[in-house]
C-alpha cells in the first residue's frame, strides 16, 4: 500500500505539470505524505498496522437516483439526511486524529459528499490529508468553486458513466450536461479534477477508449478512477464484469498509464492485485458511515463499533475487522467488484458469532 501511495503522488505531479498553483500543492503533499508514512510505519513496528486511506460517507443524503445504486439498496442513502448523522465538528475530531495516526487520504463520499458544506470546510483545514470527493458533480456552484480553489487539498471526483447516452441511461435525464459544465467551470478556475467511473460490461469498452479520454482531459481531468460495479440484485449480475473481462480491464489500465503520462489512473479493485487481495477492513483502508459506523467498506455495510464511542484507532481494532482479516475471507474468490459484498452472508456469520 505503501508502495501505491508512491505511485498515485508521483503520477500526481506528473498530471500536474504546467500547473504551478496545483504542483506546488502536490509537491508539499508529498512531504506530508511521506511524515505520515514514517508514522504508519513506526506503529507497524509497534504491531499496530494503519491504512493510509480512510473512505467518509460524511451524508445519507443524495439528489440523484441512479440505476443499480448500492447505496440505495442497502438503505444507507436516502433522499433527506437523517437528523442522527455525524456532525461538523465530529467529522472535524475524526480528521484530526487521522492526520495523527498518517492516514494521507480521506475520500469524502455519501451519498452526495456536496450536501455537506460544513464538512468540506472542515476538512480544508487539514493539509497534511489529501481529500477526494466524491460527487455527482449537480452541486459545484460558484460557493464551492471559490473553496476549491482556495484549498487544493479538497480534490473534486466527479461522476461520469460514459457518452450522454450512458450517463444519462444511469443517472437521470440531463445529467451528463450538468456534469461536463461542472468539469468546465472546474478548469477554467485553474484547477484539475478527476472522474470517477462505474465499470460495467455494457460500458467497458467506451471508457477505456481514447474518444472518451480525451473528451475527459480537454474537459481538464487529470485522473480516472475505474470502479467495477458491484452487483446489488441478482437482476443486475450481468453488469458484473467476468473473470476474462477483469483481466482485460487490467490489462486496459496499464495500458493506459504507459501512454497517457499527463493523467492518473487507479483501478478499484484492479490494483489490490498486487496487495494479495482485498484491502478493506484496516488492511488498506475502512469505511466510517455517516452515523459513525466503522465499517470494512461502503459495499459491506456490517459495524460492530462506532467513532462516537471509540477512537479511531481503537475502531480500527475492531473484533470484525480482526476476524475479517486473520479468517481469509478478504483473499476469496468472487464475482463482481467486491469480495465482501459477495460473501455478505460469512460477514454477518462473523458478526453474529463476535456479538
Amino acid at each position: 500500500m505503501t508502495r501505491g501511495v508512491i505511485r498515485v503522488v508521483t503520477d500526481s505531479l506528473r498530471a500536474t505539470a504546467g500547473n504551478e498553483t496545483e504542483r506546488a500543492f502536490m509537491q508539499n503533499f508529498a512531504k506530508a505524505a511521506a511524515r505520515a508514512s514514517k508514522k504508519r510505519y513506526a506503529a507497524e513496528k509497534q504491531g499496530e498496522h494503519i491504512p493510509p486511506f480512510l473512505i467518509a460517507s460524511i451524508t445519507s443524503a443524495c439528489n440523484l437516483h441512479c440505476a443499480g445504486c448500492y447505496s440505495r439498496s442497502n438503505q444507507a442513502c436516502c433522499d433527506s439526511a437523517p437528523v442522527d448523522q455525524l456532525s461538523g465538528e465530529e467529522w472535524n475530531k475524526i480528521f484530526d486524529e487521522a492526520d495523527a495516526l498518517g492516514i494521507s487520504f480521506i475520500l469524502l463520499a455519501g451519498g452526495e459528499p456536496m450536501l455537506r458544506y460544513d464538512v468540506i470546510k472542515q476538512a480544508a483545514n487539514h493539509k497534511n490529508i489529501l481529500f477526494p470527493i466524491f460527487t455527482n458533480g449537480t452541486y459545484l456552484h460558484e460557493q464551492y468553486l471559490n473553496v476549491l480553489d482556495e484549498h487544493r487539498n479538497l480534490l473534486p471526483i466527479i461522476s461520469i458513466e460514459g457518452d450522454e447516452t450512458v450517463t444519462d441511461g444511469r443517472r437521470g435525464e440531463g445529467v451528463y450536461q450538468q456534469v461536463t459544465a461542472a468539469m468546465q467551470r472546474v478548469r477554467d478556475r485553474g484547477m484539475i479534477f478527476g472522474a470517477s467511473v462505474t465499470v460495467t460490461t455494457e460500458n467497458m469498452n467506451e471508457v477505456y477508449s481514447d474518444a472518451f479520454l480525451d473528451n475527459l482531459y480537454a474537459l481538464g481531468c487529470k485522473a480516472v478512477i475505474y470502479v467495477e460495479y458491484v452487483p446489488v440484485t441478482e437482476e443486475s449480475r450481468h453488469l458484473a464484469p467476468n473473470e476474462v473481462q477483469q483481466t482485460l480491464m487490467q490489462k486496459a489500465v496499464k495500458r493506459l498509464r504507459r501512454r497517457r503520462r499527463g493523467m492518473v489512473f487507479i483501478a478499484f479493485p484492479g490494483d489490490e492485485k498486487s496487495s494479495g487481495g482485498c484491502v478493506a477492513a484496516g488492511r488498506g483502508f475502512f469505511h466510517i458511515n455517516s452515523h459513525g459506523g466503522a465499517e470494512p467498506c461502503p459495499f459491506s455495510p456490517y459495524s460492530d463499533v462506532n467513532v462516537r464511542e471509540a477512537s479511531l484507532r481503537g475502531a480500527l481494532q475492531s473484533p470484525l475487522f480482526r476476524a475479517l482479516q486473520t479468517q481469509g475471507l478478504l483473499q476469496d474468490d468472487h464475482i463482481g467488484g467486491c469480495t465482501l459484498y459477495m460473501n455478505k452472508d460469512k460477514v454477518e456469520a462473523i458478526l453474529q458469532a463476535k456479538g
